[in-house]
């Protein structure tokens, strides 16, 4: 199964790193396997420190945020009990990790992480259609350049109409913000 969540990572300047991430894992969560791209921060992080942190939350907008990279400052954290890294503590459950293999034989890397420590930040408020569409225009934000324009706002249009249904303030403002982005993306594509 595939997991969305958020990573944090440790920069080579010691800085933390967040992105969003969706390992595919097992129910019992002892492993997983995360799938970054090579030319990713996020890799290049992982390949030089070998541990980090997933996060699973119930915020939309700060998963829409981390999907473009508009996160702005880090969000609030603490140091990790097991790794060097950061726990966002607005976040609801936690993973410290370490990687344990990289094969950088396909397009993506597989990076076989083990969990090393847990740990329950506060209760999972839950997720409804909202929240799903907001994570799904998110995923799509991060694929303006390998999906046609057209498809893109069509899936727009239908996510927009369930997030206006059943959304409350956070997924209307994560909503705008994508669209926002969306549109900025392809205005500057148009001025080029």
């Amino acid at each position: 199964m595939i997991l969305e969540g958020l990573v944090t990572t440790i920069s080579p300047d010691g800085t933390p790193r967040l992105a969003p991430m969706g390992p595919k894992v097992e129910s019992d969560m002892s492993r997983f396997l995360l799938r970054p791209f090579p030319t990713s921060q996020t890799y290049q992080n992982l390949l030089k420190h070998g541990e980090g942190v997933l996060h699973t939350t119930d915020d939309a907008l700060m998963m829409a945020k981390a999907a473009v990279g508009a996160v702005g400052s880090f969000p609030p954290a603490r140091a990790a009990s097991v790794v060097r890294g950061s726990v966002l503590t607005g976040a609801c459950r936690y993973f410290e990790f370490r990687v344990r293999s990289i094969d950088t034989s396909e397009p993506r890397v597989r990076i076989e992480a083990e969990v090393v420590a847990t740990g329950v930040l506060r209760e999972f408020f839950g997720f409804n259609r909202a929240k799903h569409a907001v994570i799904e225009a998110a995923i799509l934000a991060t694929r303006l350049t390998l999906l046609p324009r057209e498809e893109i706002e069509a899936e727009f249009r239908k996510l927009r109409v369930i997030v206006e249904k059943t959304g409350g303030p956070d997924e209307f403002e994560a909503m705008t913000f994508l669209e926002a982005h969306t549109q900025h993306h392809y205005s500057a594509e148009a001025a080029r």
